[in-house]
């Protein structure tokens, strides 16, 4: 799966490898989480375009999203059967630039978080499917989620899933041009090649979304596996100021 990424490159730089017609300024982020907004590639109208959206993908039908599951990850073995990500699949597909992914390795009472970039230092280019929602009263909310699939040999060790990772000869062909025929589009699911990606552990800094900051990619020592994880931290109880007496007296 992917459940936290990095976009740290330039507007500048996105925009020379992504090719869409928009100039947007936007900061570099250390720490992308879901139902964030996130910067997505769709091609509308024959042409590229710049969006951002909701991560955590909502389909057109539901009648209430709060009562719906968060969608940020599809499974590639199942978008063209799913109901939720069929009709996206067939029409609505997008690019998700990142520079990296976040991925936990479980093994013990504490889990390791990993960065995983590639060994090229070049951005990453995620497949992804998007959504508009439009409620009752005509308000809309256009989302996206990541496609996943099995991990490569790489990843395995660390996580059973990864993102799936579109070639910058392949762009066009997974956002497709108005065809609904998927079969090309399916041909780019699967891992990505072992020697594209590099990965190594982090702090455990990453754990907390609201921790964004440059140093969340630096690498550090691997977690004790064999310490118990730390129990959370009740906030203080603040103390009561005594009641002025009134003299009345009282039963509580």
């Amino acid at each position: 799966m992917c459940g936290r990424y990095t976009i740290v490159l330039t507007p500048e730089e996105l925009h020379a490898i992504f090719l869409y017609l928009e100039r947007p300024n936007f900061p570099a982020r250390y720490n992308v989480a879901p139902t964030q907004p996130i910067p997505v590639v769709r091609l509308m109208n024959g042409e590229r375009h710049f969006a951002l959206v909701r991560w955590g993908l909502l389909p057109s039908w539901v009648k209430d999203p709060k009562a719906f599951p968060l969608l940020i990850n599809a499974r590639g073995e199942t978008v063209t059967e799913k109901p939720a990500f069929k009709a996206a699949m067939k029409r609505r597909r997008c690019l998700i630039p990142a520079d990296g992914f976040y991925e936990w390795k479980a093994g013990g009472p504490r889990k390791q978080p990993y960065y995983i970039r590639a060994k090229s230092g070049k951005p990453l280019a995620f497949a992804g499917l998007w959504e508009t929602w439009i409620g009752p009263n005509g308000e809309e909310l256009e989302t996206a989620a990541i496609v996943t699939t099995t991990a490569n040999e790489t990843l395995a060790p660390i996580h059973d899933r990864m993102p799936v990772i579109v070639p910058p000869d392949q762009f066009d062909l997974w956002l497709g041009n108005g065809d609904e025929d998927t079969t090309a589009a399916e041909a780019l699911i699967k891992p990505a090649p072992n020697e594209l990606l590099e990965a190594y552990p982090v702090s455990t800094n990453v754990n907390r979304v609201a921790n964004d900051d440059p140093a969340l990619r630096e690498r550090a020592a691997e977690v004790d596996q064999t310490a118990p994880a730390p129990k959370p931290k009740r906030a203080a109880k603040r103390a009561t100021p005594p009641k002025e007496d009134s003299g009345q007296g009282t039963l509580f």
